[in-house]
């Protein structure tokens, strides 16, 4: 079935190692194409090269906040179509209200279950390639 669609794309920014494969094998098994960058100095140029579908963004990194990233995903009308799924051990109300201030789609505590982060991706980028269908058939 040739030109049904591209695989989505997820861009993951995040600097522990061990969550870090937790979400390659979850976007792994979900059929999704994906990288990763590991400091917040060099998220904001992959996501400009890449333009992933959606950016699942740590608030601490290193060098550069997951808050300023978004911040700045959201000032580049270039990159209105990437979504962005902030993820933080600190889940306060003050930090979810932070991070949908500066223009963040979804909000997630670490550690969370892969079903939750699952649920989460699903519902920002709609069906995605797993379920091997378009959205509406049935």
């Amino acid at each position: 079935m040739a030109g049904e669609g591209r695989k989505r794309r997820i861009l993951v920014v995040e600097d522990e190692d061990n969550i870090a494969i937790a979400l390659d094998f979850l976007m792994t098994r979900e059929g999704y194409e994906h990288d990763r960058v590991a400091n917040g100095s060099e998220a904001l140029a992959r996501i400009r090269a890449m333009h992933p579908d959606l950016v699942l963004l740590d608030v601490m990194l290193p060098e550069v906040s997951g808050y300023e990233i978004c911040q700045d995903v959201r000032l580049d009308p270039t990159l209105n179509d990437v979504k962005v799924l902030m993820m933080t051990a600190r889940g306060s109300a003050i930090e979810r209200r932070k991070g949908m201030a500066l223009g963040a789609d979804g909000f997630i505590t670490k550690p969370f279950e892969l079903k939750e982060l699952r649920d989460e991706v699903r519902r920002l980028l709609g069906p995605g390639e797993a379920e091997g269908r378009p959205a509406g058939a049935g």
